[in-house]
């Protein structure tokens, strides 16, 4: 009995359709990033593993698909694996291609990343990241310049976002005033998970981290503050002044307000009108995270997040490039799809490329139309002409699942007169045109 077809769970297949609509993302995606003067470059899907280890965390090394030795290496452990995300190859590309590049750095890249997870709604082992970063400048106008890009990306693609912004030199400060600055990473993977398990969770896997109860009560009210951005500052700074329960100071963390507080005035100042907050609870995940960080989430759509990242002052330092800042964000072309889908936000006219279908009767028909095609598809209209003589209805079929928008029936009395005939399949609108008179095709088929 032959094997039923089967993929690795955590992977799709697209279609047709799904490609039109992922393309229709991509592009958007790609021409804001070049208003910002941002060009592309790709990397191996393949690095080795001392590249990618240590860079994620210990949960985030979990997750890294290992790739088996083959050949006389089989025996030996793994020494690559596949591309967990693209901000660090992209800092190993820079470390290796730094005498070619100009500073600052500003690139984009959309290629596919791999992770050993849970397959679930939202979390795909194989998905694609549309990654932008800009590295050798500490300006916060880089930062103001990638909220600018979501806020147009997600206009453009109809979908109303939230967008989250923190600084993980905050979320030091709050580990330097609860008394646990050794305890920053810890700290920081539980808060990160405030949205998916709870304040009283996030409270419980502190403590089991070795947090004292006084400590955890430190960082309560943080994670419950709200407000306007002035009065999260105004509260923020003086905890950091000694104001808390430990009475404790953060020269970091109030840095980490300086930036917000200059982040948010430039923001201000360049209008962004999608709604932008500070939240002082968010972590994310990622160590190599050093000042701003951001999380973008849909909504009017039940989903994690679409979009994220931050500034990492240090990563290329790893690699042997030291005190180069940078900051960079991420778009999770999946996870937009999967919003565009439920919201249905794609527009109708994805479905085919094809603009005109040239019915075919007969071999003599054929041979009148291929010109015809040729000169349409010279001057830019996507034409195709049905393979075979067949039945209209099977062409007519063909057209509506496709859906072209044209089809050109052309019989005997359309070869002896020299015309084209025409139809508007959405109008019914049924015109005749000399086929020396392309103008006036082209502008039939507008």
């Amino acid at each position: 009995m032959a094997q039923k077809p089967s993929i690795p769970k955590g992977t799709r297949d697209f279609g047709q359709r799904e490609m039109a609509e992922r393309n229709y993302i991509f592009d958007t995606i790609r021409s804001v990033f070049r208003t910002y003067g941002y060009q592309q470059i790709e990397t191996p899907a393949m690095e080795n593993l001392s590249t990618l280890l240590g860079k994620y965390g210990d949960e985030g090394d979990k997750l890294l698909f290992r790739i088996q030795n083959s050949g006389e290496k089989a025996e030996l452990p793994p020494e690559k694996g596949l591309r967990y995300d693209l901000t660090v190859p992209f800092a190993r590309y820079v470390v290796q291609h730094q005498n070619e590049i100009s500073f600052p750095f500003k690139r984009y890249q959309i290629q596919p990343v791999w992770r050993a997870d849970r397959p679930q709604k939202g979390r795909y082992r194989e998905f694609y990241q549309c990654d932008v970063d800009v590295i050798g400048s500490t300006s916060q106008v880089n930062e103001l310049e990638l909220v600018e890009m979501v806020d147009r990306v997600f206009t453009l693609l109809g979908i109303r976002v939230g967008i989250k912004v923190n600084n993980r030199k905050v979320l030091t400060g709050l580990a330097e005033i609860c008394g646990f600055p050794e305890r920053v990473v810890d700290i920081t993977v539980a808060i990160d998970k405030l949205d998916k398990i709870g304040l009283e969770s996030v409270e419980a896997e502190m403590l089991e981290k070795g947090l004292t109860a006084d400590a955890v009560a430190v960082l309560r009210p943080v994670l419950l503050l709200s407000g306007t951005t002035s009065e999260k500052l105004a509260v923020m700074r003086g905890l950091f002044n000694g104001g808390s329960a430990s009475g404790l100071v953060s020269a970091t963390g109030l840095k980490g307000l300086d930036e917000l507080e200059e982040l948010f005035g430039f923001i201000g100042t360049a209008g962004v009108s999608q709604p932008v907050e500070i939240d002082l609870s968010l972590a994310r995940g990622l160590n190599y995270y050093t000042g701003a960080i951001f999380e973008v989430k849909a909504l009017d759509f039940p989903i994690g997040s679409i979009c994220g990242g931050g500034r990492y002052d240090n990563l290329t330092g790893i690699f042997g490039l030291p005190n180069v800042s940078g900051v960079g964000i991420s778009f999770g072309a999946d996870r937009i799809y999967d919003v565009l889908k439920g919201l249905e936000k794609f527009p109708a006219d994805l479905g085919s490329s094809t603009r005109l279908l040239f019915a075919v009767m007969g071999a003599e028909e054929l041979r009148y139309v291929l010109p015809l095609a040729k000169t349409l598809r010279e001057a830019g209209v996507s034409v195709e002409v049905y393979p075979e003589p067949g039945k209209l209805k099977k062409q007519f079929d063909y057209a509506a699942k496709k859906a072209i928008p044209f089809i050109s029936i052309n019989g005997s009395s359309e070869i002896e007169a020299a015309t084209v005939n025409l139809k508007n399949l959405e109008t019914g609108d049924q015109q005749a045109f000399p086929a020396a008179e392309m103008d006036k095709i082209l502008e039939f088929l507008r």
